[in-house]
């Protein structure tokens, strides 16, 4: 993978620690597919959704400048209202990269930190829908694209939401794969014939990554002993 698109070889020799991007349009299962990794194989991973609404909660800086961008009533008794940042993020793209521009560095920066508090652990992962537009997949080694078929990723968005069908599928439109699927190392399919074939996609791919985490690490411990 090209320097530029991702993190160096060099860089990952020196922290000694192999670092993944999942990633996967609404409904393709990628929250599944990282918990399979954290709870099967030990894989940490940071889940970037929940972490962006974590700092969006605590930072103060983050709340302030959201304010400024959105208006006053983004915040009532000291509590971000949620539904307003939603209507103004998913109003044009514009508002959305907007919202991004502040929240995404505070993200970056907080994975980078927890990566290195987990500096034990040989490969580490990084969940995120926009890895790729967010220009996340610069911080990992190697990209996981989940993907599944469009009636699959419907049924389950529509059932976890309780969205309508032409609200997921207008979501849909927003999410572009094209970048991941070319950056993609592995890509997973996930298609709901359950967990046994996930999981034989999965340890090929745990083993090729334990097996370069286990190189490099290697190849560390010679440069630095």
């Amino acid at each position: 993978m090209a320097g530029h698109e991702a993190d160096t070889g060099a860089g990952r020799a020196c922290r000694g620690q192999f670092r993944l991007g999942i990633t996967g349009g609404i409904g393709s299962g990628k929250s599944h597919v990282a918990r399979m990794l954290e709870e099967r194989w030990g894989v940490p991973v940071y889940d970037c959704d929940r972490e962006a609404k974590r700092i969006t909660a605590e930072s103060r800086v983050v709340r302030q400048a959201l304010v400024s961008l959105v208006g006053d009533g983004l915040v009532r008794d000291g509590v971000m209202q949620k539904q307003a940042l939603a209507a103004y993020l998913f109003a044009s793209p514009d508002h959305a990269a907007r919202v991004n521009a502040i929240i995404h560095p505070h993200v970056r920066a907080d994975f980078l930190r927890w990566a290195d508090s987990h500096s034990a652990s040989p490969v580490v992962a990084i969940e995120s829908a926009i890895l790729c537009e967010s220009g996340f997949h610069t911080l990992v080694d190697a990209v996981m694209l989940v993907e599944a078929p469009v009636d699959v990723r419907l049924r389950r968005a529509m059932a976890r939401d309780g969205a309508t069908r032409e609200q997921v599928l207008a979501r849909m439109a927003r999410q572009d794969s094209a970048q991941a699927r070319r950056l993609a190392r592995f890509i997973v399919r996930n298609d709901g014939c359950g967990d046994g074939t996930l999981q034989a996609q999965l340890e090929q791919a745990v083993r090729a990554l334990q097996a370069e985490a286990h190189t490099h690490q290697g190849d560390n411990r010679q440069t630095n002993p």
